[in-house]
């Protein structure tokens, strides 16, 4: 059977992989044909490498009510979080399906990590019971379908940081446990096989850290110990996925006044993140700001890198609606962002992918 009918396969191939992500479903409900093919991994490649992967990211933000009475968002007691995506090439904001389980909304302080076509939501507290919840469930964007994934081991874990190789694993480090004990324990979750496995050990517990990629090692950055809970490090410690060791802890990677929250790797092989009312990146031992945060955003809740641009999203003040803005970082301007109200809320998480 031809992809096409009456057209060559390089050329029906072609016009397939030109479609938007959010047609995929379509796409493959014509035939068993066009499925099969959109749902290969050669296909993805094929979009990437011809420059027509759609560069996406995917949050867990706040749902909105706005009070026009006083110009401002209503702040719900237990605001429901939902899965939100910004595409950076055309700015353009949309809302994805939650699982049919998740009627109340994500779990809140879950984590998002993107590997291929899937998007994975681990842990997180329920919204309902405030239960920590060790849950995994993945979305795939093709086939716009949910399906559970093996749950996370070792016990409740929760403010744990999370990131993905964007090759096919997710590493989850650190958080606390039921006791608020800060752990040290590492693991990997393997997408494609719904399988975990544990890494070595961390030399200290790491609590609210955050997990980036970069110089080639997985790092833990920034946290607060049990015995200094409320007092934030400067440290990381990295991981060596070639020999599959921790490296020494860095005690001063980050500076006073630093929260690890923002801290965000780029496309470029750098490290980013706010610091004040700057954008700063990591030069050898020091940080240089390369850009001043615009005025408008002075409460920042979410930083991403995406296609050689930053993505900071804040807001003015409290119960203000949050902004986003972008920072091209070849010429370190900024570009205000159309931010519909409907995508204004506090947001928790978020990941790239390319589709």
């Amino acid at each position: 059977m031809e992809l096409i009918s009456g057209l060559p396969e390089d050329i029906a191939r072609d016009c397939l992989i030109r479609v938007s992500y959010e047609q995929f479903k379509t796409v493959s409900s014509v035939c068993k044909r066009w499925m099969k093919e959109v749902e290969l991994p050669e296909f993805r490649r094929l979009r990437k490498s011809s420059g027509h992967g759609q560069k996406v990211i995917v949050m867990a933000q706040a749902g909105v009510e706005p009070d026009w009475s006083f110009g401002l968002m209503k702040c719900m007691i237990h605001p429901a979080y939902r899965l939100t995506v910004y595409e950076s090439e055309t700015c353009n904001w949309r809302e994805l399906p939650l699982a049919p389980s998740m009627s109340s909304g994500l779990p809140m302080f879950c984590q998002l990590a993107g590997v291929g076509s899937d998007l994975v939501v681990m842990g997180g507290w329920d919204p309902e019971t405030w239960r920590v919840s060790n849950s995994v469930f993945i979305y795939n964007l093709v086939s716009a379908t949910w399906r559970h994934g093996v749950d996370m081991p070792g016990g409740p874990r929760t403010f744990f940081g999370c990131v993905s190789d964007q090759d096919g694993m997710v590493y989850v480090v650190g958080g606390h446990n039921g006791e608020k004990m800060a752990l040290r324990s590492a693991m990997i979750y393997d997408v494609a096989k719904d399988e975990w496995a544990m890494l070595p050990d961390m030399a200290m517990g790491h609590d609210e850290c955050k997990a980036i990629f970069y110089a080639g090692k997985f790092h833990v950055i920034g946290d607060y110990y049990t015995e200094k809970q409320g007092r934030f490090e400067r440290s990381t410690e990295a991981f060596d996925v070639a020999t599959w060791q921790w490296g020494h802890v860095e005690v001063d990677f980050l500076e006073d006044g630093m929260c690890s929250r923002t801290c965000v790797d780029g496309d470029d092989e750098a490290v980013y993140m706010c610091k004040g009312d700057d954008i700063v990146t990591k030069d050898g031992s020091t940080w240089q700001s390369i850009a001043k945060l615009p005025a408008e955003l002075c409460n920042i809740t979410y930083v991403a890198t995406c296609h050689g641009k930053l993505l900071v999203i804040g807001s003015p003040g409290f119960s203000q609606p949050n902004i986003a803005y972008n920072l091209e970082l070849k010429t370190n301007t900024w570009t205000r962002l159309e931010t519909p109200i409907k995508f204004s809320g506090h947001v928790q998480s978020g990941c790239y992918l390319e589709i």
